[in-house]
């Protein structure tokens, strides 16, 4: 007897979770197959990647590969990208896996499905600025943070030429001041410091300018007023120039220009200013967004199809206050236990569950400095602002949750204390 099929499409940490739950469940009991689809072969929580990007986190010690994982915890993988689904069929089609010389290693495959479960996140929007794509380094994906972390080193190396005039300085421009722009700014004064003190580089903090530009007219603009005012104060007290306000028009090599006629000299460019959805999405015959997120009910189903759930950054999903779900890491947390349901509810032909999201508060960390944030009370609107110690300790322990999702308590508990021992026996920067 055929078992039922549940495919989940995207192994972030949304989607990687809910196949260890329903592997668990359902997988491991043949109840049902449950198929992860994702592009790569590794899965790195994508929250980290500025620490992937400056050296602060090895990509190499923390990814976890699908393939090992899938194998303890019920579920089977599927190395591949998303082109295209039939509907009437209930198949969907994998692209062709290449290596880096573009020679096919799998060729194009079909995948049935009773349930699909589409969790393909998010990808950094340029809003069509001229420039972005060819010169600034994005940080969606965990070989995008290692391309910026090389050609970083490289450009510390660069600037120990002895032919340079002295001081000499490296400008890093960042535009988008969220919070994957703010941390990464604080993350590269940590790495410069740490840098210069491996003797890697001449330059030290003192020597390196950090530009974070933002068209809002405050940091962090999504989040409380209270934090983001006190993450300008700590940023420029690192020494980070802040440009908000100011809206970029076009990026050379060398250079950001921006509308009120600044050019800002870069050595490095980041683009971190908005995401949107995977363009694939909107060519599926699913109603869409122009952002290209699917819309879909209260119950994640998606408004053509009901066998077909989104979560995640690539989901819209309605709200009772007439809103959507924010695209945040915790809002795809959340939506694991109510695609847990669902999916099940589903096939026992029972009512499915709206999803509500609750708002569990913010935290940035600004890398050893500091970490700044709040917390909600319960279900009222009041929230409690945190900073310090023990800003850094919810910091950690949100990473900590996700590896107990997928990993359980025992081995997450190991892995502290492995990362402990680490801190003692490794470089704190990683500088190969």
């Amino acid at each position: 007897m055929n078992l039922p099929s549940i495919v989940v499409v995207g192994g972030g940490a949304g989607g990687l979770e809910l196949v260890t739950r329903l592997g668990h469940r359902l997988g491991r009991r043949g109840r049902a197959e449950i198929v992860l689809v994702d592009r790569n072969a590794t899965h790195i929580w994508k929250p980290l990647l500025h620490e992937v990007a400056t050296g602060a986190l090895d990509s190499g010690l923390d990814e976890i590969s699908y393939q090992a994982h899938s194998s303890q915890h019920g579920y089977r993988f599927q190395h591949g990208t998303l082109s295209g689904i039939d509907r009437e069929a209930r198949t969907l089609t994998l692209a062709p896996v290449l290596d880096a010389a573009g020679d096919e290693v799998l060729p194009a495959r079909e995948l049935a499905y009773d349930q699909l479960v589409l969790a393909l996140g998010s990808v950094s929007n340029d809003f069509d600025t001229p420039g972005v794509g060819e010169h600034c380094h994005f940080l969606d994906s965990p070989q995008q943070a290692e391309a910026f972390r090389q050609q970083m080193l490289n450009t510390f190396l660069r600037h120990n030429d002895p032919r340079l005039e002295q001081p000499a300085r490296m400008a890093v421009g960042i535009v988008g001041a969220g919070a994957t722009g703010v941390e990464l700014a604080a993350e590269l004064h940590e790495a410069s410091r740490m840098l210069h003190s491996y003797g890697v580089t001449a330059l030290d903090s003192d020597r390196l300018e950090v530009h974070l530009i933002e068209a809002a007219p405050r940091v962090l603009p999504a989040l409380p007023e209270r934090i983001s005012a006190a993450v300008h104060r700590e940023l420029e007290r690192l020494g980070v120039r802040i440009h908000a306000e100011t809206r970029v028009t076009r990026v050379e090599a060398t250079a950001i220009h921006t509308a009120d006629g600044q050019r800002i000299a870069i050595d490095l460019g980041v683009w971190a200013a908005g995401i949107k959805a995977p363009a694939l999405l909107s060519t599926l015959g699913l109603q869409t967004e122009k952002n290209h997120r699917l819309k879909v009910r209260d119950t994640l189903q998606s408004t053509e199809d009901p066998r077909i759930f989104a979560m995640g950054d690539c989901a819209s999903c309605p709200q009772p206050d007439g809103g959507t779900v924010p695209p945040r890491a915790q809002a795809a947390h959340q939506q694991v236990a109510t695609l847990y349901h669902n999916l099940q509810a589903q096939r026992a032909g029972k009512p499915l569950k709206p999803f509500a999201y609750r708002d569990r508060g913010s935290l940035i960390s600004l890398a050893h400095f500091d970490a700044i944030g709040s917390l909600m009370r319960g279900a009222s609107a009041r929230s409690l602002f945190i900073e310090g110690h023990l800003a850094k300790l919810f910091y950690a322990s949100l990473y900590r949750l996700h590896q107990r999702a997928i990993h359980g308590t025992v081995k997450t508990g190991l892995m502290i204390v492995v990362d402990g021992l680490n801190r003692f026996l490794k470089p704190r920067l990683k500088l190969h």
